[in-house]
């Protein structure tokens, strides 16, 4: 709700659609910025109080956004300082949440646990820009902010009701070394580089469609902000059937080419719906665009998971965040600039090609990497059925087998 009231905000007071990707930058340039030290600090420090803090941080920056716009005093600074404020934050809650997933369901869950995650996020990706839309033609945008704001509520309690088994963090080194030491983790692990490569690419080039979703809603579509909810809700949907699909999922095997497949996906459905004069088209094919994109970001965020040390989850997550987020205010600054000499259409459609070029490179890459891959995955004991189906396969043995006989035998399979 706050996304979709804030942009349209900002484009009520200027109409400017440089301003439109400035908002954008302005809110996710911190996480680029920012998020090495939070991703150091999830693995240095207590990730459930540090998510407790990074939430009830969220909860007052969304309830004096609110203040400020019920009281028609809010000014589009206001809105900058705010949303850069939030960026700063997320870029210590982005890690510090997803690598405390692990310890809240166990390892043994944990595919399934990011795909329900993701679904119950974008379950909320529809009713928020739907009810958005209603509230902001109705009430005016000051009670999605107030409404969000209220909606931590929920949450601090929930993290605060939790008991988990205390995980002791590294604090050995200083905070530097482990930056740069998880920066190399990355760099040299190359199933995890590679994904992460083409996150960056699909967050840079296509992801700032949203960005521009009120210059559709408006000037292309007519739809005025409660065709901005509808289109935003068909995101939606289609990212929440992603999240279901990979839901039913007990194996990672596949995931790779899912990846690459969606990316592809995303990007030629986002031309289809750039070149889309009707309102009715343009909502279905926003159910694909918001499908391929949550599938191919789900699965690399999974996948991910699955292969990383524990000891670099943290830091490796900060990564993720700064490729999924820290690059989209690039894409948004410049898809807004360019949009208003080009035009909206051609802008998306620009990114998207090199969306598509990127996803073909990365399905070329992929059998390269599946026997890192595979043994990665081994290794952190995750997702384990997959490896020792493809030993059995390869005629080592048929027999029950440990975790480090696992280890050896595909070091045998593959040349260690």
């Amino acid at each position: 709700m706050q996304n979709v009231a804030q942009a349209w905000l900002v484009y009520r007071m200027t109409g400017s659609s440089l301003l439109l990707g400035t908002i954008g930058f302005a809110s996710q340039f911190p996480v680029f910025l920012v998020a090495p030290i939070g991703g150091t600090a999830a693995d240095r420090y207590n990730r459930r109080k540090l998510v407790l803090g990074t939430q009830t941080s969220s909860m007052l920056l969304a309830l004096i956004l609110a203040a400020l716009t019920l009281a028609h005093r809010v000014q589009v600074w206001h809105i900058f300082v705010l949303a850069a404020f939030l960026g700063v934050v997320n870029a210590f809650d982005i890690p510090a949440r997803q690598a405390f997933m692990v310890e809240m369901v166990g390892k043994e869950d944990l595919i399934n646990a990011i795909a329900l995650n993701s679904s119950m996020f974008n379950g909320a990706r529809i009713l928020g820009p739907a009810i958005a839309g209603i509230l902001v033609a109705s009430i005016g945008e000051g009670w999605c902010f107030f409404g969000n704001g209220v909606s931590y509520v929920a949450v601090i309690i929930g993290l605060l009701l939790m008991r988990v088994e205390e995980r002791k963090g590294r604090t050995a080194g200083t905070p530097l070394s482990h930056i740069v030491e998880g920066f190399r983790y990355v760099r040299s692990t190359v199933p995890i580089r590679n994904i992460l490569l083409l996150l960056g690419l699909v967050s840079l080039v296509a992801m700032p469609y949203a960005v521009l979703m009120p210059i559709f809603a408006d000037r292309i579509l007519h739809g005025g902000a409660r065709g901005l909810g509808i289109l935003m809700g068909a995101t939606g949907v289609g990212a929440l059937l992603a999240g279901l699909t990979l839901a039913t999922r007990q194996r990672v095997r596949g995931l790779g080419r899912i990846i690459g497949t969606a990316a592809v996906g995303f990007s030629l459905s986002l031309i289809a719906f750039a070149w889309s004069r009707s309102f009715a088209l343009s909502v279905v094919l926003l159910v694909p665009v918001g499908y391929f994109m949550m599938l191919a970001s789900t699965a690399s965020n999974t996948l991910i998971q699955v292969m990383v040390a524990d000891e670099f989850r943290g830091r490796v997550m900060a990564v993720y965040s700064m490729m999924f987020m820290g690059m989209a205010p690039f894409g948004s600054f410049f898809a807004g600039a360019l949009a208003g000499k080009v035009g909206a259409p051609l802008t998306l459609t620009i990114g998207a090609t090199a969306c598509v070029a990127g996803g073909a490179v990365f399905l070329i890459q992929l059998s390269e990497m599946r026997v890192e891959a595979r043994r990665l995955i081994v290794a952190q004991g995750l997702g384990g059925g997959d490896p020792a189906q493809e030993i059995t396969s390869a005629g080592v043995t048929t027999e029950p087998f440990s975790l480090e006989q696992r280890t050896v035998n595909l070091d045998e399979v593959t040349g260690g």
